[in-house]
């Protein structure tokens, strides 16, 4: 089976496992050569790890029965998206305001800045501008952006 079907049919058992916590949201899957199958589960208000690990022991057995795998030979890891990952869905976008993001653009460029809002769209940033650190709000077209994470701020 072609590793896109394989991850329709994960995306399928999992999000039917998630149809019952609207908190909850896949956000990726991942299948390495090894049949190392990674899910990436994010939450508006954050994922605690019991919740996590909920989910992998509710996910193993229902890639067990579905035959996607010969001989059950595969591993599962459930994890909540690192700081290190870019935002891929609204949703992520959405529970992220108020946070200082990165943004890198299709060019390569980056400008950082607090995210304001969000729209289907586009972005609003505040940005700090020189060295009186003027506020400067700037709105980002989604066509425009390469990616965006979270920084991490001490």
């Amino acid at each position: 089976m072609a590793n896109e079907q394989v991850i329709t049919a994960i995306r399928e058992l999992a999000e039917g496992l998630l149809a019952n916590d609207p908190d909850n949201f896949l956000v990726e899957i991942r299948i390495k050569p090894t049949n190392n199958v990674k899910l990436f589960i994010d939450g508006d208000k954050g994922v605690p790890v019991e919740r996590l690990v909920a989910f992998n022991r509710a996910m193993y057995p229902l890639l067990e029965g579905s035959g996607l795998f010969p001989d059950n030979d595969f591993s599962l890891e459930v994890s909540s998206p690192g700081l290190d990952e870019p935002l891929k869905l609204h949703r992520q976008y959405l529970k992220n305001i108020g946070r200082k993001v990165e943004v890198t653009f299709l060019d390569a460029s980056v400008k950082e800045g607090t995210l304001l809002a969000v729209t289907d769209d586009l972005i609003t940033i505040e940005e700090l501008i020189g060295k009186k650190k003027e506020k400067k709000q700037t709105d980002i077209h989604f066509t425009e952006i390469k990616h965006i994470k979270v920084c991490i701020v001490f």
